[in-house]
This record gives structure tokens, sequence and C-alpha cells, in this order.
């Protein structure tokens, strides 16, 4: 029934309701006459001794004191009295030769009559009835006022779900963590037969845009059992009480449809450690946390329901809700590798139109670090090109620009920039890529571009040569030198007095990743292996609150004096390795100011001391042409940030 049916439907009810109380209500029929008025018993007795009545009917009252008269006169008129019980009468009627009938009175007013009498109390009680059961959301939907204990898991049901490990590439390992639960799901017997337990929860662990969502649909999908979706958020509200209550529900209905899968979205919103906020109390959100604790471990034997959460922050979770009996497998869901991203690339492209120079596997490795969501926008992004030039077919220089874009942002041509400006801005990233080429274990140089991007005003980008998960001394030095490559170009180049904000975005990094070798990683002799930081983004303010430092002055003055030499010395390892090569840095500086744009053949043979050829499909777009598009994604890159002058 939908919303416009039961609003009319409520309407008829309401206006019979108020037609039958009206009429209840309404004065009964009285004596009536057609003459005109209402006449009186002497009238009627008058009229008997004249003559004037013809004909008379008498019914008796049941209180036996009074008659119901109803009268015909001669000239055919009629009329109706209410008479007291005078045997006289009937005599005087006789005499007057009138013809006299005389009824039975009813003796109830039947089944008819009693449902009219309560049909007015009945329909308002059923009004009522039904009033109150929208306010608390029945009906089959949880929109009524009252209805926010109810669950809001969103139920799609076996054939719904669509999605298969089919849709889901880059994380082979996750899926054969989760594979079993799949076979327990549709073979439960397989695990109990040998006295196995399957997990009750599974905790997918992973960062933003992996797939994890996406892996627990796969799981519904292949077990054809429902599939129960919320998010932590909508379990706490502002009514005391209502997470619980809406977990307690969530569970119930769960039972209905086992074997079912529950998937709870982000639950470190609701999972947090206890006892964390300044007042330590018993707040709402530990409430609904003691109650999915409760109902996790409630379970009863082969229920067939599995709790499947996502999140990115493991570290916040309650220590009660990874213990075995909850969630007592973790599936960690990474980043993908070169192979899966081309796994992951395939799947995405398999609704484009592709032409044929386009190769995942080269895409991929030009991708590193990009989740599954990143290579998913990636794909659009070159099909969104494509469409703006009216192409048939996405090619490679579209996913190349794409790249770009996502990497380095938007080109911001309509930015007016001064002679003085772009000159500058040539300079300092001139002096990024010659120092990143020059200094050891570095990534080789991609792309140096003096178009504003995003918010920076020239950017370059370096091309790793493979995933990379950890980093030498060596390579950290290295990154300190070219950080400061553009800061030291200025200064060579336009004196110190002309030094502009640009790098501060450049001496930010290098700071921070100075302080980490010492406090963090411990890659400084002075200081040794030790860690001497503590975590400054506290997730728990009452917990932080209590911290002490565990660092005294001294340590702490020691430790940016380290830090400072660290910087220095990366500061005159890049101020010698300029001085050595002013001339490649005017050199690629002014070819930077004639196509703004040069890539790695350009660089080569700068740095070769080779005339350099001009940009690939230069003069087209104004960008830089690449060898099909093989130019991975940096770690950050590095360039002046918007506030370069």
């Amino acid at each position: 029934m939908n919303d416009l049916t039961k609003n009319l439907l409520l309407w008829v009810v309401v206006a019979i309701v108020l037609m039958v109380v009206f009429q209840s209500f309404s004065p009964r029929d009285g004596a009536t006459t057609t003459v005109g008025e209402t006449p009186s018993y002497t009238r009627f007795l008058q009229d008997v001794d004249a003559g004037k009545i013809r004909s008379v009917t008498i019914t008796d009252e049941s209180t036996f004191t009074a008659n119901a008269i109803r009268y015909k006169r001669s000239d055919g008129t009629e009329g109706q009295v209410v008479g007291p019980n005078d045997p006289k009468l009937m005599d005087q009627l006789y005499t007057k030769n009138v013809d006299v009938v005389r009824e039975k009175p009813q003796t109830g007013p039947g089944f008819w009559g009693i449902v009219l009498n309560f049909l007015p109390v009945l329909l308002i009680i059923g009004f009522w009835l039904f009033i109150m059961r929208q306010m608390q959301g029945g009906g089959g939907g949880a929109k009524g006022a009252m209805s926010f204990g109810k669950s809001r898991a969103k139920l799609q049901g076996e054939d719904q779900v669509k999605v298969t490990f089919a849709d889901v590439a880059g994380c082979d390992e996750a899926k054969e963590e989760v594979g079993e639960l799949v076979d327990f799901l549709r073979d439960p017997s397989k695990f109990t037969r040998l006295g196995g337990k399957i997990p009750r929860g599974v905790l997918m662990v992973g960062p933003p845009g992996t797939g994890k969502t996406l892996l627990a649909k796969a799981i519904a999908g292949e077990a054809k059992v429902p599939f129960f979706s919320i998010s932590g958020s909508d379990f706490v509200e502002m009514f005391v009480g209502v997470g619980a209550s809406r977990v307690r529900d969530m569970f119930e209905q769960a039972k209905k449809h086992a074997p079912c899968i529950i998937f709870i979205d982000e639950i470190d919103a609701v999972g947090r450690h206890r006892g964390a906020g300044l007042g330590g109390g018993h707040d709402e959100r530990e409430q609904t946390l003691n109650q999915l604790l409760v109902e996790m471990d409630g379970f009863d034997g082969g229920e067939g329901v599995i709790v499947v959460a996502a999140t990115n922050r493991p570290d916040v979770l309650d220590p009660a809700l990874l213990r075995p009996g909850r969630f007592d497998r973790q599936v960690v869901v990474g980043l993908p590798d070169v192979k899966g991203r081309e796994q992951i690339l395939k799947v995405h492209m398999r609704k484009l139109p592709l032409a044929d120079d386009v190769e995942p596997m080269v895409i991929a490795r030009g991708t590193p670090g990009f989740s599954g969501a990143d290579l998913a926008n990636l794909a659009n992004e070159a099909a969104l090109f494509a469409a703006r030039e009216n192409a048939k077919e996405v090619r490679m220089d579209h996913f190349d620009r794409a790249r770009d874009k996502i990497l380095m942002g938007a080109e911001r041509r309509s930015m007016a920039m001064s002679e003085d400006e772009k000159t500058l801005t040539a300079y300092h990233e001139a002096g990024h890529a010659i120092v990143g080429r020059l200094v050891p274990e570095h990534d080789p140089v991609y792309k140096v571009t003096i178009i504003p991007r995003g918010r920076a005003l020239g950017v370059t980008m370096y091309l790793p040569e493979g995933d990379r998960y950890s980093m030498n001394r060596v390579a950290i030095e290295s990154q300190l030198c070219s950080l400061y490559g553009g800061r030291v170009a200025e200064e060579l180049i336009f004196g110190e007095d002309k030094v502009t904000t640009g790098a501060s975005n450049d001496i930010e990094r290098a700071t921070k990743m100075a302080r980490n070798m010492v406090t963090k990683w411990g890659l400084s002799d002075e200081m040794g292996p030790i860690a001497y930081g503590e975590e400054e983004d506290e997730v728990f303010l009452g917990r932080s609150v209590t911290q002490h430092k565990n660092v005294s002055n001294e340590t702490a003055r020691r430790i940016d004096e380290v830090v400072r030499s660290i910087l220095d010395k990366a500061y005159g390892k890049t101020r010698q390795i300029l001085t050595d090569n002013i001339d490649k840095l005017h050199a690629m500086s002014q070819l930077l100011l004639q196509y703004e744009t040069i890539d790695a053949p350009q660089i080569d043979a700068i740095m070769e001391g080779r005339e350099p050829p001009p940009p690939m499909g230069w003069g087209k777009s104004g960008k830089s042409g690449d060898k099909g598009g093989d130019a991975p994604r940096p770690l950050p890159p590095v360039g002046g940030p918007a506030t370069q002058s």
C-alpha cells in the first residue's frame, strides 16, 4: 500500500466517523404534520369530537403510560401525537366511527441496530490504533516518529546481490581468507562434522578505497545469502539507548534470515576504545558497543549469522571487540601491487571502448600506490577526456592525461603569471629535477612543468622504478637534497634577498622527514635507535590528557640540534650539486620557459649535454607527450605550493 492510498483511506475513515457522530447526535424524528404545524393532544381530541379524524394507529410505548398516535384526517392530512394511556379515548373513537389500528412496540434494536449504535465508537478506536501504529513505524516501514529504536540495516536478498568474486581484483590473499566463509554458508556441515567452528566475525582492515565493502558484497553474492548492510554511525542518535536497541533489532532480523551476513561499515564510529572520554563514563556509544559485544558472543551454535566489518583505523578499536569469539579474524586488504593493479584496471575497462594502443600493464606500472578507487577514477577520467574530444575510443594518451590530472591537479592555464614569476618558477623546478637526477638511489625524474596545477605553481614529478615499501638512509638523504633543490636554485640565481616563499612546503616536508629520522626511525648516529617522539595525532582526548612527555628538555634540545645538522648537511650538498651544474640549471630553465612542460627525453638530453628534442605533441595542446604512458606515480610530487610568488 503506497502513501497515496494510505492518505485516501485515512480521510475516508475520518469522513465516515464524522458523519456517524453527527447523525448520532442529531435530534430524532418527532411528530410531523403536513399542514406545517405540530398539533397538541388537546387539538387531536377536538378534531376527534368534530369528526375530522378518519383513521388512527396507536403504538404502545414500553413505559405503558403513553401511546404514540398516528392519525389521518378526512382532508387527507396526517399527524402524530403522544398521549396518555386513556381508556376513554378508545370509546370516543368507536363512537365517531374512526378506523383504529393497534401496533405492538418493537422489542429491541436488532443486530444491525446494535452495530449502528456501536459503529462510531469502533471507528474512533480503529482510527487511533491506526495513528499509533503509523507513529511506531508499523506497516513495514521504519519511518515513523517512534521508530528510532528500529534497525536501519538495509536488507538485500540473495537474488539482489549481483557482486561476485569475479568483480573483485587485486586482493587475491584477502579473497582466499574469506573464501571459507562462502564454503561455510553453502555447506555448514563440512566444518561442523570435524568439530570446527567458523569465525563469528571478520574484520577487514585496509586503507580507504581498497575494496573492503566490495569484498563483503562479493561474499554474500557468492554464498547466495541475504546481506544486511549498515554504517557504524547509524547506531548512535540523540536519544539514549537507541544504539543498543538498534543492535538488538538488527540481530533479531538477521536470525530470522539466517544464514546471512551482517556488514558494518566504518565500525570505528561505534567500536572505539571504551573509557576514553574526559568523563570516562557510560556514554551512548559505549552502550551500543556493549550491546554489540553481547550479541556477537551470545550466538547459539550454528545460527549461521556472520558479522563482517570494515575499518581503516583498527588501532582505535576496543580490545574486547577483537578477541576470539567476536572479530577473531582480521583480513588485511592493502594497496594492490603491479599485478593487482593490472587486474583492477581490466575490471574497470570492461565497459570502455578501448583503442588498440591501450595496455593495462603499462598503466599499472605507471600507477604505484594507487588504490582500487583511484584506478576506477583513472578509468573514468580517461573516458571523460575521450568524450570531450568526441572520440569513439579511449586511447592511451587519454589515460596519460587522466593520470597527470589525478597526480598533479587540473591545469590552470588561465592563471596569469608575470615573466619574473615564470622565470623564478622555472629555476625552482629545474633545481628539483637536476638534484633529483644526480643524487643516489632517487627516483628518476618523469616530468617537470611550470603550468600551474592544483595549488602549485609548478610541479616536478619522479618516476619510481617499482613498488617501494621501505627506504634506507641514503634514499632519505637524497630526498632531502631534492626537496631543497628549488630553494637553493632560487638562492644561487637570484640571491638570498630574492628567495621567495615558494619552498615553504618543501621545507616543511624536509623538516618532518629529518625529525622522523631522529625520533622514530633511529637513523641518526648521535641519538641512536631510540623512539623519542610520542604520538601527536591523539585519537582520544581523555587518554592524551594524562600522558606525560617522555623526553627531557635536554634531550629535546639535542634532537633539534641533530635535525638541524641533518638538514644543513643536505642543504650544503644540494648547493654543491647545483653549483657544479649551473649550466644545466640555466639550460633546463630556458627549456621550461619555452615549452612549459618537459619530460624524460628532454631531461636526459640536458643532463648529457645534447640538444634537447621538442616534447612529443607540443604545439597541439601545449603539453608534452610521453612514451606510451609508461610513467608510474611518484612518491609525493615535489613542487612549489600555491604560496609561491
